[in-house]
């Protein structure tokens, strides 16, 4: 399947501007602050969520400071659609978490089956707790199951299509510097 570069750019020039990077970078710096409170004494393992979780991951890491392990998940219920369909594991943990304090950092919380999925994937691996981050958590009532939040949030987002700071849309514009939404949706 070939995607066409210039309706991509397309998408780019007619998207709204949510939150700018300086607004993210904000949401980013107060959400370090949490994380360092909250963990700064109990050697977690940190996973960013493969792909999305990866730009948040990178720069919410540098201003953690503590010691941690790092390392990667990669469970995906979209595969570059815009919709998402049954969990997909390309990556489970290296590390064993049997006693372990995990955080995960994600992207998004829209529905957040697959947040869950991986929550319950490191429970069952013996994790002591399971803490997650989220840049964003999209604002509607069809959350996985009732009540469902991070336990870190950076920003709340209306319920539209998001890409940018790790997001994509079909594949592209996770590099984007702030978060968008699709015109439209």
């Amino acid at each position: 399947m070939s995607i066409d570069l210039e309706h991509v750019k397309q998408v780019m020039a007619e998207a709204d501007c949510l939150f700018s990077q300086e607004q993210v970078e904000a949401a980013m710096a107060s959400m370090a602050t949490e994380i360092n409170q909250a963990l700064g004494d109990s050697n977690p393992i940190v996973y960013s969520v493969m792909n999305g979780g990866l730009i948040i991951a990178g720069q919410l890491l540098t201003r953690l400071d503590f010691p941690m392990e790092v390392g990667y998940l990669h469970a995906t219920r979209y595969r570059n659609k815009l919709s998402g369909g049954e969990l997909f594991w390309k990556a489970k943990a290296e590390h064993s978490l049997v006693g372990r304090t995990v955080l995960i950092i994600d992207d998004i919380l829209d529905e957040g089956h697959t947040l869950a999925a991986i929550v319950e994937y490191c429970k069952d691996a013996g994790a002591e707790q399971v803490l997650t981050a989220v840049l964003l958590d999209k604002k509607h009532d069809r959350k996985a199951y009732p009540g469902m939040r991070a336990d870190f949030t950076g920003l709340e987002v209306e319920d539209r299509y998001i890409f940018g700071f790790g997001l994509d849309y079909k594949g592209y514009w996770r590099n984007a510097a702030g978060i968008f939404a699709l015109k439209g949706h």
